[in-house]
């Protein structure tokens, strides 16, 4: 039945990815009605999260953020299906990486380097990194309950040559490359809310107490990674700007939990100055700090 599902999701992608993206837009704009004013897809959820984070924002504002966050979802739900068949020549007139230099500066001297990033902007195209690199890329991922799905997503960002690496597996993986001399990439989408019991640190993120996943810093002092943060930038629909930032190139001089605190520092910047492009129907403060 998985097998059926993937096929049947393939073949819609394939028959209307022949149309240019400036077509699906117009799907995005009606799936954006749909969402927000007939479903009212988890409006309350992120209702509660806008407040929460801007307290300082008035009603009419908030709302306004609510609307410009749909229509991006949208866009970003047409972008994602769209991505599973685009070439090489149009992903790359579509996102621009601003420094791809400040990664291959330490590919180059042999080291491992971990993009951290948010659900933020597109992430998913981020996945055409390795177009700029001759390193192996991982697109780290939680794998889905439906096969179907898995697959799908699978399939979608390991298409310009990337490996796409469950999370319980990475640090494996990225411990074998290192015995080996083998540098590579690995992105990490990192403002996910860990299980009650994996909370080991807490801080606070958008005014709000928040767990934090502690993965990153843990791989980069046991592995000596550096780590750099991208921020995608949106100039106009349907393309993407990408800059990195270098959070640490020596990890292990670092104090306990000062690589997570400037991650989620830069991220909650980020999220600041254009709220309408974060995940805001994620469910991110379910758990309340005791």
């Amino acid at each position: 039945m998985e097998q059926v599902l993937y096929f049947i999701i393939r073949g819609i992608t394939r028959t209307t990815n022949f149309l240019p993206l400036r077509v699906h837009y117009w799907f995005s704009d009606l799936y954006y009605v749909f969402a927000f004013y007939i479903v009212k897809y988890r409006r309350k959820v992120v209702r509660r999260n806008l407040i929460n984070s801007f307290p300082e924002r008035s009603i009419s504002e908030i709302k306004e953020i609510e609307k410009k966050y749909y229509r991006h979802i949208a866009d970003l739900a047409v972008e994602t299906l769209y991505f599973a068949d685009i070439s090489a020549k149009e992903i790359e007139q579509r996102i621009t990486i601003d420094n791809p230099e400040l990664p291959i500066k330490y590919l180059n001297e042999g080291r491992q380097v971990i993009i951290s990033l948010g659900h933020y902007n597109n992430w998913e195209w981020l996945c055409f990194l390795k177009y700029y690199t001759n390193a192996n890329y991982y697109p780290v991922y939680k794998p889905l309950h439906s096969k179907a799905f898995d697959k799908f997503y699978r399939n979608l960002r390991s298409r310009f040559g990337a490996e796409p690496i469950p999370k319980n597996t990475i640090f494996k993986r990225l411990y074998n490359d290192l015995k080996q001399g083998i540098p590579s990439v690995s992105g990490f989408v990192n403002d996910q809310t860990p299980k009650r019991e994996n909370i080991q640190y807490w801080t606070t993120f958008l005014n709000q107490d928040t767990p934090m996943f502690l993965g990153v810093e843990k791989i980069a002092k046991k592995l000596d990674t550096v780590v750099i943060t991208a921020e995608i930038q949106k100039p106009k629909r349907g393309h993407y700007l990408v800059k990195f930032t270098l959070i640490t190139d020596k990890p292990k001089e670092e104090a306990p939990f000062a690589i997570t605190e400037k991650d989620t520092r830069h991220l909650e910047e980020i999220i600041r100055r254009n709220p309408e492009y974060w995940l805001w129907s994620h469910k991110r403060w379910k758990h309340k700090k005791e």
